[in-house]
């Protein structure tokens, strides 16, 4: 397989600092050597470029560094439209979430050309459907769900195409464990399957992503969404947005193991790994052991 790393240093989307070294943590953590001893061709694309806090004012606290991110969005929508073009795959890393808009919205540019359809798994502690209108901080790293079902600012919602980016029947939520309450309201008006940390306690990772597989449905393409703080903060301490409770060790790299299994793995992100927030790099160490299980890693 040819792997494309594209990273995306972007922290505008979120209220903390630091996640926009991710992507250097997460390859000085040694990404590159471990995808190749798995033996996959990989080709890093090196760093979107973009422009810091300081740099710029927030022209709307309901959306705050919308332009900047929007931009951004877009580069990377192309960047990884193209990779798919071509028949290879896109690794793309933050960042904060508010990436996933360009990432997916690049995909599903793709898909709509090739009439293919596309699916989504969103593995998070949080929903990231709130919208400009229901959000209580106007951070935009809380919206790149949202945006994807077509909700939010044309901004964003326009890129790669002025269509909606996902049919949310063919999307599902994992580790689910954090909502606003407004966003509780956006989430139960669409089709999205979700599955909580309770529901993970109750029926285990095996049952739930089994499940999460059968309601997406058939896809021609499968993207995975992964934030960090999706796992507890004992494993990954340095994540944009920690929240206690969240996935275990075993829990995490087995999701990332079940998928290589189904072979339906088509694109991977990672965002919020926060370095400055971190131990000894250990949160980025984490991602890429996670993306070696994405990629076939297996005990014996």
């Amino acid at each position: 397989m040819i792997i494309h790393i594209i990273g995306v240093p972007m922290d505008l989307g979120g209220g903390r600092r630091g996640v926009d070294m991710g992507p250097s943590a997460i390859r000085i953590a040694g990404l590159g050597d471990r995808l190749r001893e798995l033996g996959h061709k990989v080709i890093d694309e090196g760093d979107l470029t973009i422009k810091t806090q300081e740099e710029q004012r927030i022209r709307d606290q309901k959306a705050k560094y919308l332009p900047e991110i929007a931009r951004a969005a877009r580069v990377l929508a192309k960047k990884v439209e193209t990779i798919v073009a071509h028949g290879h795959f896109p690794l793309v890393l933050g960042g904060d979430h508010s990436i996933a808009i360009g990432t997916v919205s690049g995909i599903a540019s793709f898909c709509k050309r090739k009439r293919k359809k596309l699916g989504l798994l969103w593995i998070d502690a949080h929903g990231d459907i709130n919208t400009p209108h229901t959000s209580p901080s106007g951070n935009i790293h809380g919206m790149p769900l949202a945006v994807l079902l077509g909700l939010g600012p044309h901004e964003l919602t326009s890129i790669g195409g002025s269509f909606q980016k996902l049919d949310s029947q063919n999307a599902a939520i994992i580790g689910l464990r954090s909502l606003d309450e407004r966003e509780r309201l956006n989430l139960r008006k669409t089709k999205v399957s979700v599955f909580t940390m309770e529901d993970i306690d109750k029926d285990g990772v095996h049952r739930v992503i089994k499940k999460a597989l059968g309601k997406i449905g058939k896809v021609d393409f499968l993207h995975v969404s992964f934030d960090l703080d999706s796992v507890d903060p004992v494993y990954a301490p340095g994540v944009g947005t920690p929240v206690k409770g969240g996935l275990d060790y075993r829990e995490a790299h087995l999701i990332m193991e079940l998928l290589a299994e189904s072979k339906k793995l088509t694109s991977l992100e990672l965002v919020e790994v926060n370095p400055i927030l971190d131990e000894h790099n250990k949160s980025a160490e984490f991602a890429v052991e996670l993306v070696q299980s994405a990629f076939g890693k297996k005990i014996i």
